[in-house]
């Protein structure tokens, strides 16, 4: 048994995990995954569940032939991933308006991510409204609250909007990604895959007239670009969302600014050209 820690070995260990990103728990109970590759195949005739370390072992007892290592699979594992995605683009063709697309994604299990999340984080803003903005993934605040956008990068995009005379009444908001990854890491392209099906379906229902890209992740899944957001930024191109084409373009993330203050020059004429987009088609908000 491992020994307690003290006060202080707690506290430098904490520091660690702070400073590693790491803020959330995956489960109640640790699992030594060291110990587990240790374990050696042992004959099984039957499916047997290991209480301590959550997971089904399914084995076959063979006759004559060699034993084969007994397969390991977690419990309440999501599927493959070619299944996942087939799942997900089924679920969200299926979906005629955004109240069912969001109790589709609210229960698809295909996607790892939604078992470390605490909520699914699909909208916030005006459905129906003139322009769209999709970031990457929720954050800690986003995914406490439940809606995109709320923390300290979501502040910064509320004044943006409103210097050009936008506010959330005027404008939809989501990102690629419903689900927070655990100590905000970058989601990986399997993951990405998976939820691409549902923020396109979300992009079709919701209708904006400009589509706007928050930040290179968010650009290169949804438009396709893979130029780097300093050379694309501010690009309007062509976004075809069903039967539909809709101007888009890419801006700095928020966050991007945050810690980089001498870019919002650059993010200032983005929103410019925005506001513009929007004076041509008639629509968002009063122009300042």
């Amino acid at each position: 048994m491992v020994a307690a820690l003290s006060p202080d070995a707690l506290e430098a260990l904490l520091v660690f995990y702070r400073d590693a990103g790491i803020d959330c728990a995956v489960g109640d109970i640790a699992v030594d995954r060291f110990a587990e590759s240790d374990v050696q195949p042992v004959r099984r005739s039957a499916d047997q569940v290991s209480a301590a370390s959550g997971v089904v072992i399914r084995g076959q007892e063979g006759v004559g032939s060699p034993q084969r290592p007994a397969a390991i699979t977690a419990v309440g594992a999501p599927p493959a991933p070619e299944a996942a995605l087939s799942a997900a683009r089924e679920a969200a063709s299926s979906a005629q308006d955004l109240d069912a697309l969001l109790r589709l994604v609210e229960s698809f299990d295909g996607c790892a991510l939604k078992a470390t999340a605490s909520r699914t984080v699909f909208e916030d803003g005006t459905r129906g409204a003139p322009i769209m903005f999709v970031g990457e993934a929720p954050g800690r605040e986003e995914d406490l609250e439940g809606k995109p956008f709320v923390g300290r990068s979501g502040q910064l995009l509320d004044r943006m909007m409103g210097a050009i005379g936008l506010d959330r009444s005027g404008a939809y908001i989501a990102n690629v990604i419903p689900w927070r990854p655990p100590g905000n890491r970058t989601p990986t392209p399997q993951e990405i895959a998976i939820c691409l099906p549902f923020i396109t379906r979300q992009i079709e229902l919701a209708q904006p007239k400009l589509l706007v890209c928050l930040g290179s992740p968010a650009m290169q899944t949804l438009l396709g670009i893979k130029d780097g957001i300093m050379r694309a930024r501010g690009r309007v191109v062509t976004y075809r969302v069903g039967a539909r084409e809709i101007p888009a373009l890419a801006t700095l993330h928020p966050a991007y600014l945050l810690r980089s203050p001498i870019a919002k020059r650059q993010a200032w004429r983005d929103f410019l050209t925005i506001r513009s987009i929007l004076d041509d088609h008639g629509t968002g908000g009063t122009k300042r």
